[in-house]
């Protein structure tokens, strides 16, 4: 039986605009697929990374393939995704994330450094799925 983790967390879609548009998400982690994590957004657009590029790039930047990760300051995330259409700049507070890797540290045994393998995790058309769902939130 898998016990999929999940945390809700609010993201700030960063535009040309002047104000950022705000999304909610939820992040899920399904130990049936112990590498990854999923941020699954408004109108079914999901999209998923490794688990190891998370938990690096809450300490430092961190980028894989089609997707960065940084933190911005003490308290700020900021996760970019390119897809071929265009970039996306989600900004969020730590905490959720934060509380989300503790959660799957506390659930789930400890994995060695050999078996954290680095494979990407497609993209997709996320982006621009992900800012036309803000825009009509």
């Amino acid at each position: 039986m898998s016990l999929v983790i999940q945390e809700h967390a609010r993201a700030r879609l960063i535009t040309d605009g002047p104000d950022p548009r705000l999304v909610p998400v939820e992040l899920r982690y399904d130990p049936e697929d112990p590498e990854t994590v999923q941020v699954r957004l408004p109108g079914g657009v999901d999209w998923a990374f490794a688990l190891d590029l998370l938990e690096r790039g809450l300490r430092s930047p961190a980028t894989r393939d089609d997707i960065g990760i940084w933190p911005c300051g003490r308290a700020q995330l900021v996760v970019e995704l390119h897809a071929k259409d265009g970039v996306a700049v989600f900004q969020f507070d730590k905490a959720p994330f934060i509380r989300f890797l503790s959660q799957i540290r506390a659930r789930t045994p400890k994995r060695p450094a050999a078996a954290r393998t680095t494979r990407p995790a497609p993209a997709g058309a996320a982006a621009t799925e992900a800012e036309a769902t803000a825009t009509r939130a």
